[in-house]
């Protein structure tokens, strides 16, 4: 492998309030020369998301992310990461670039797919993701009914969705602990990391 494949992307995915944004930090604290890149980050203004006939506002959708501005913010990634590597001769761990990339709808988007070395998805129950969504407060707020309205119909679509990918993706249960979860991927990373020297991991 040449040294400019010495850098990795990870992903981890999950339903809204599914713990993705916890374990990528987590796992951030705890790798060397790690870095985030986190899909909410790319919503467009409240002006340019469109409402279904119910009035609710489509944000769980493609259309309501600036996908391109985060696919730059990938590729600037990964060409400071291929100069990070050439200027050095080491070849350890250490030294090698891990991005993690975490979002709702990372799986669900074509230009992604040959960017991922591991794929995390965590999975949490209606019930759950529900209770976990209520406690949180977003701007702007969900109208009453947009949990069952739009975010768990859509949730449901996308999972379908990626009936159609080729690629492992490792499915963790969001119900367990946030330790837990990290120490169950942060082993897995280590050993893929010692495997391939390199990273990129997805949520």
């Amino acid at each position: 492998m040449g040294k400019r494949r010495h850098h990795k992307g990870n992903v981890i995915s999950c339903v809204t309030n599914g713990g993705k944004t916890t374990l990528a930090k987590n796992l951030q604290k705890h790798l060397p020369n790690c870095s985030i890149i986190c899909q909410d980050d790319f919503f467009k203004p409240e002006s340019e998301i469109e409402t279904d006939k119910n009035g609710f506002l489509q944000y769980d959708v493609l259309e309501a992310l600036n996908m391109e501005k985060m696919m730059s913010a990938i590729s600037s990634w990964k060409e400071n990461a291929r100069c990070s590597v050439v200027s050095t001769d080491r070849e350890s761990a250490e030294e090698i670039p891990i991005l993690i990339i975490e979002g709702f709808l990372l799986f669900n988007y074509k230009p992604l797919d040959t960017i991922w070395n591991r794929s995390y998805f965590l999975t949490i129950p209606y019930e759950e993701c529900k209770r976990r969504r209520s406690t949180r407060v977003y701007e702007p707020p969900d109208s009453p009914g947009y949990f069952d309205g739009h975010v768990w119909p859509m949730y449901l679509k996308h999972r379908q969705e990626m009936q159609d990918i080729t690629w492992e993706v490792v499915y963790l249960d969001g119900t367990k602990s946030k330790e837990d979860l990290f120490l169950q991927v942060y082993e897995d990373l280590i050993q893929q990391l010692a495997k391939q020297k390199c990273l990129q991991v997805t949520a």
